[in-house]
């Protein structure tokens, strides 16, 4: 009985009352007509009921999106379809997408009758200024009789999700200040080839390819040598972001917005410098310590990245370590850290390679590392760093990420002038 009501609409429900109260009056005052007049007003909604309930409006509901991914303010196409398995023909509807608020407008459409067997496809964009993972739907759909005294609302429960990722920033035609060795250096790795032109020589060891044998070295160290090849190391970059929720707050705020898009420029232009990237960041779906080395993953990982507790940034430490250990390029992006949190980051530089932070502080505008006032936070952490090698430059949400880089790289280049 309740769903019954419910169901009336405003003028349904006038309808109902002023017939009850007819058919109640109407044989009191005598009047016949009164009393059809009431029996009629209370049986139209009922009709309109049976006539908006005659379909189960058990539709099936499928998306397709176009691209599955994309960037923030990008737009994206989403194709709709809504298929009646019913063997009664559908009523005309009226649909209403349920999206996530900041991918726009709630579209709304109408679809018209379905066969059996038929569907109704239809289009609609969206787009979303805030990274991360957005809902689509699920699908309401309404149906009304042509009187308007009844209406029947269903939703069904058919969702999608679209991955907005993050911004990535033109950093600039320049390189990324590394130097020193390592898998990083330019020093070049001698490895074994085949059917290359020789330019150096070693000691036959097991397993070799008797053909690479060089015989004048053998015959002039009177020991078997084979040849070998220079072949220039893979430079390799490890990039660390910080998201704790001490240090941007416990909900998403500017500078986590702007450390994530600096993280994700940092690793396209390592990439296409060519470099071997690794990401290590915490992401809410992987755990603590998420590691990714293609640019398309690393930014799935970074479009999740929400604020974090403090035991994150040790994970992703521990995480980082293995990447680190055989020198290279390090890129930490961080915040306020310990003493002993900042020294633990400082050690990731392996002997020979190249540490550069650069550290978040949200409070602040940009300031320069190399006259820190006395204090802690940012400043106090900035000071650790550079006090073990790293390059440093310190910044708040205001700076554009291509000054922070071109800062970072300029004191990479005159440390290097220096040593």
């Amino acid at each position: 009985m309740t769903g019954i009501v419910s169901s009336l609409t405003r003028r349904g429900r006038l309808f109902a009352l002023f017939g009850i109260a007819l058919l109640i009056t109407g044989p009191g005052l005598g009047m016949i007509d009164l009393t059809r007049i009431g029996a009629l007003l209370l049986l139209l909604p009922l009709l309109t009921l049976l006539i908006v309930r005659r379909h189960p409006l058990g539709f099936e509901v499928t998306r397709r999106l176009l691209p599955a991914q994309v960037q923030i303010d990008q737009p994206a196409s989403v194709e709709l379809t809504v298929a009646n398995p019913s063997r009664v023909r559908s009523p005309v509807l009226v649909a209403e997408e349920d999206v996530d608020l900041v991918l726009g407008d709630v579209p709304r459409w109408v679809i018209p009758p379905l066969r059996r067997g038929a569907a109704h496809t239809v289009a609609y964009e969206v787009s979303s200024p805030v990274r991360g993972l957005h809902r689509l739907g699920p699908l309401s759909l309404a149906v009304s009789d042509p009187f308007g005294l009844t209406d029947r609302l269903v939703t069904l429960r058919s969702s999608s999700e679209i991955l907005v990722l993050p911004r990535v920033v033109w950093l600039g035609s320049g390189g990324a200040g590394a130097r020193g060795v390592g898998s990083d250096g330019t020093i070049p790795h001698m490895v074994a080839l085949h059917g290359e032109d020789d330019i150096a020589v070693r000691d036959y060891r097991d397993g070799d390819d008797l053909r690479r044998v060089h015989w004048p070295a053998t015959a002039r160290t009177g020991s078997l040598m084979v040849r070998q090849e220079d072949r220039p190391a893979m430079r390799r970059a490890v990039v660390i972001l910080d998201s704790r929720a001490s240090v941007h707050g416990l909900s998403v705020s500017p500078s986590l917005e702007w450390a994530v898009t600096m993280a994700a420029s940092i690793v396209a232009h390592c990439e296409r410098l060519g470099y071997a990237v690794h990401l290590v960041t915490a992401s809410p779906r992987a755990g603590i310590g998420r590691e990714t080395s293609r640019l398309s993953t690393s930014l799935e990982a970074l479009a999740l990245v929400t604020p974090g507790p403090e035991e994150d940034l040790t994970g992703v430490l521990h995480t980082a370590g293995p990447f680190v250990g055989a020198g290279g390029l390090v890129i930490a992006i961080v915040g306020t850290c310990t003493d002993e949190t900042a020294s633990a980051i400082a050690s990731l530089r392996a002997p020979g390679g190249t540490g550069s932070a650069i550290v978040v502080d949200r409070t602040t505008m940009s300031a320069s590392t190399e006259d820190l006032p006395p204090g802690g936070g940012p400043f106090a952490t900035a000071e650790v760093l550079r006090s073990a090698g790293w390059d440093t430059t310190l910044v708040g949400p205001a700076k554009t990420w291509a000054q922070a880089w071109a800062d970072l790289t300029a004191r990479a280049s005159r440390a290097e002038v220096r040593s």
